[in-house]
């Protein structure tokens, strides 16, 4: 297998195409190997366009969410990121390189070694990985420049709008299958936020994922 050959087919045929057009992204494809975050009996299937199973009934995202993703965030080295969900650790490493720092909680020990395995194998020392449910939030580095949830909520719990700095840019996947919408939200200003819906898609949720209330009769 020609592994760079995938790569820039990756990046051309499944990626660029997907209006991911920031050539600061693109190259940064070719920076982070995608295929060492992958569990290995998955490796060959690491630049198809695809969810790759990655243990505990979890999923990596398809390439080029990740890269959509990273465009919509627009993150700058000041920025301090939260990601909900290190998963397999692939979109923490690649926002570290555009971030001043990452935070990376996620709520499977066993996923957690993985994603902090494949994180410190590259080097990277400005994410901070810990263990935990973040589904409603992560108070203890607040406030965020910049917050990504790896997996879908049902609805977008409060918390991370009040976790979001003035400028802050968040990344969700709102609302439950087969309905869900990629959804950008701006802090514009303390208590003032704008939401934009960018496509539809389905993954799976987050584990203790807010729901809305039930109507009891």
């Amino acid at each position: 297998m020609n592994l760079e050959q995938a790569r820039t087919n990756m990046v051309e045929q499944q990626i660029r195409t997907w209006e991911v057009l920031d050539q600061e992204v693109l190259d940064l494809l070719y920076v982070v190997p995608r295929e060492e975050f992958v569990p290995q009996q998955h490796r060959a299937l690491a630049f198809s366009d695809l969810e790759l199973p990655i243990g505990e009934g979890q999923r990596m995202w398809q390439p080029k969410l990740e890269a959509r993703v990273l465009q919509e965030l627009a993150l700058r080295k000041s920025d301090k990121v939260l990601e909900v969900g290190t998963g397999s650790g692939y979109l923490a490493a690649l926002m570290a390189h555009r971030a001043g720092h990452v935070v990376s909680v996620e709520i499977s020990p066993r996923l957690a070694a993985f994603g902090r395995r494949n994180v410190e194998r590259h080097g990277i020392d400005n994410v901070t990985l810990e263990t935990g449910d973040a589904a409603r939030g992560w108070p203890s580095h607040a406030v965020y420049d910049a917050i990504v949830l790896t997996g879908s909520t049902p609805v977008l719990p409060q918390a991370f709008l009040e976790q979001l700095a003035p400028g802050g840019r968040l990344f969700a996947v709102v609302g439950e299958a087969p309905a869900m919408r990629a959804r950008l939200v701006t802090c514009s200003a303390p208590g003032a936020w704008r939401s934009t819906d960018l496509f539809e898609t389905v993954i799976a949720p987050l584990a203790n994922a807010e729901h809305p209330p039930r109507f009891r009769f």
